[in-house]
């Protein structure tokens, strides 16, 4: 062999050698990198929630019927209890004629199985030009009723009316306002 092809050669050599030195060192380097172990930091993990959801959409029929249709912006279902906790609350409620009554509030709790709710933080309930105001709403799916035994004020058009307790039979569209009833109404005044 010739001196200048044994050159020729020699160079490729080296370089293809060195290239496989660079190649397995860094094949080492990344693996012993991407092997260790990821630490994770100021994690809260609630080992009561069985799930979270962050965007709940239901809907409740009777008999084929559609009662209320619930969102909230969150839902948190319980494990050992039957309950979820809901924030952001949008919930339409719909009377024996199809009308709609709508409810918004800050917070609520479903009863997974009855189906039972419990409004609180800001409530609001409105039905064409009534709105009704209150701290803490319920809703019993059985008799579906909405009441509440906190201060509730009425008001619709001019007319304003607050109450300490009221009750509304959304398949009756009756309400009943007790304790301390007082305000101002015109004629012909309908909470529902």
């Amino acid at each position: 062999m010739t001196k200048s092809l044994k050159q020729k050669l020699t160079f490729p050599l080296i370089g293809v050698l060195v290239l496989i030195i660079i190649i397995i060192s860094g094949f080492f380097y990344f693996d012993k990198l991407l092997s260790k172990s990821v630490q994770i930091k100021d994690i809260h993990i609630d080992t009561k929630a069985a799930l979270k959801l962050n965007i709940l959409k239901q809907i409740s029929k009777k008999n084929g019927i559609t009662e209320w249709e619930l969102e909230a912006a969150s839902a948190t279902l319980f494990k050992d209890e039957d309950k979820a906790i809901l924030i952001d609350v949008s919930i339409i409620f719909f009377t024996k004629t199809n009308k709609r009554v709508h409810l918004k509030s800050k917070e609520g709790v479903l009863n997974t199985k009855s189906h039972d709710m419990v409004f609180s933080g800001n409530v609001i309930v409105s039905y064409e030009n009534s709105e009704l105001k209150t701290d803490k709403l319920h809703y019993n799916k059985k008799k579906h009723i909405i009441y509440s035994d906190s201060h509730v004020k009425l008001t619709r058009d001019d007319s304003v009316i607050d109450a300490d307790s009221m009750e509304t039979n959304l398949n009756d569209n009756h309400t009943i306002l007790e304790g301390h009833v007082k305000g101002i109404f015109r004629d012909n005044f309908n909470i529902l």
